[in-house]
Formats: C-alpha cells, sequence, structure tokens
C-alpha cells in the first residue's frame, strides 16, 4: 500500500511538467533553426561593381539553378529588395515597360513600388524564360526550386559565401550586403535622399540617413579626397 501510494503521488507531482528528452529535443531543434550569426554585429562592407560581376559569374550561366541563381542576386543588388521581399516576387509583380517591380509585402506589411534597370530586368526574365520551358507556373514565385516551390532564406544564406570564394572575395558576402552597395551606389550616384528611402522602403528619412551615414558616408569621402598632400 505505502508503494503504491508513493507512485500515486510521484505521478501526480509530475502532471504538467514536460518530459526531459522532449524538453532536450526541443531545444535541440531551436539550436538547428537558430543561424550561427543571430544577435552577432557586423560592419558593413560594401562591394564594387567588379566585385558584384564576379559574384554573378561565380553562378552557371547555363545549368538552370545558375540561371536563377543570377536572377536572385539581381534582385538584391539592382532593386535593393530585402532577402523575403526578393523571395516572394511574382513574375506578375514585374512591369519592363514601366521599369519597375512591385513589393506587395515589405517590412511592416507596406507595399511599395521599384525601379529596375534594362540590365536587370534581363537577367530575371531570362530566367522566366528557362523555368517557364521547365514547365513550372507562373504563379510560382520568381526565385523558386526547380519544381516551383519557394527558395528557403536558409539556402540563400549558405549560397552567399560559396559564391564569394569561387569568386575570390575576401569580404563577408551576405544578402543584405548586396542592398547595402545598392543603397551606397545610390548615393554616391547623387540621387536624392527621398528617392533611396523609397526604393529602399524605409519609414522615414531620418531611417535612411542613418543607413547611408553607416555604409556610405559620400560627403566624407569627397572632403577627403579633396585634400591635398605631398610627402
Amino acid at each position: 500500500m505505502r508503494y503504491a501510494y508513493a507512485i500515486a503521488t510521484k505521478r501526480k507531482s509530475n502532471r504538467g511538467r514536460p518530459a526531459k528528452r522532449q524538453t532536450a529535443a526541443t531545444a535541440s531543434r531551436a539550436r538547428r533553426r537558430r543561424p550561427a550569426n543571430k544577435g552577432r554585429q557586423y560592419p558593413a562592407e560594401i562591394l564594387t561593381p567588379g566585385e558584384v560581376r564576379a559574384l554573378i559569374r561565380a553562378c552557371s550561366n547555363r545549368a538552370p539553378t545558375g540561371i536563377r541563381n543570377r536572377a536572385l542576386l539581381v534582385l538584391l543588388y539592382r532593386a535593393g529588395c530585402r532577402i523575403s521581399e526578393a523571395l516572394r516576387l511574382l513574375s506578375k509583380d514585374l512591369d519592363r515597360a514601366a521599369g519597375t517591380a512591385t513589393v506587395l509585402r515589405g517590412k511592416g506589411g507596406t507595399r511599395r513600388t521599384i525601379g529596375l534597370d534594362p540590365g536587370a530586368f534581363a537577367v530575371v526574365e531570362r530566367w522566366l524564360d528557362v523555368r517557364a520551358k521547365l514547365g513550372i507556373s507562373s504563379r510560382a514565385p520568381i526565385i523558386c526550386t526547380l519544381k516551383g516551390k519557394p527558395v528557403a532564406s536558409a539556402y540563400v544564406r549558405a549560397l552567399m559565401p560559396r559564391l564569394a570564394r569561387r569568386a575570390g572575395i575576401d569580404k563577408r558576402v551576405h544578402a543584405h550586403g548586396l542592398r547595402h552597395t545598392h543603397a551606397a551606389e545610390l548615393a554616391l550616384e547623387g540621387h536624392p535622399m527621398n528617392l533611396i528611402q523609397a526604393q529602399l522602403g524605409h519609414a522615414s528619412l531620418a531611417t535612411t540617413s542613418r543607413y547611408l551615414a553607416h555604409i556610405a558616408p559620400a560627403q566624407l569621402i569627397q572632403a577627403m579626397r579633396a585634400r591635398t598632400w605631398s610627402p
């Protein structure tokens, strides 16, 4: 009787508590899902136009996945899309005649129209032609697998450093870095702040100002280059 009472009491005290094995498994799954660089801050590293070209050329120009990855890089670099925005774009969101792409759900769920140059459109349209021949539905995201499924952001995070090594780029290369590069080029080309704000989808000019001060201090660079000195 005492033994039965002890077992019953122990079971009652354990009610509502997760099993240790389940807790460990849950923690293990959380660790696998968490990016290795989560919470870390890295300095922005802007790529030169030559480095971006080398990165794009590191993708195959013949294999369907290489042609797709070229289109992805172009959307990140020439449109300044966030990775989530680039992976959600659909064919119907592009307007070649107007030279625009419509981001239906940007940061904060906002919608915006961004510009895309003819050279970038040509790269994206080549992928669209290839995937049409593969029988991929036009309803699939522009950047999709060869089976028409969405591409995971984790795939892109792993792809970028691999392409950088292949291209011989020593800088830290990541998807958001191409957005940084896009913004820096717009600033150095002298485009007004409000235009850059609209292209990037920032909620305020103050955000864009802080963004550019961090990655492209154009006025500082110009001032320093204007100085003369001889040894």
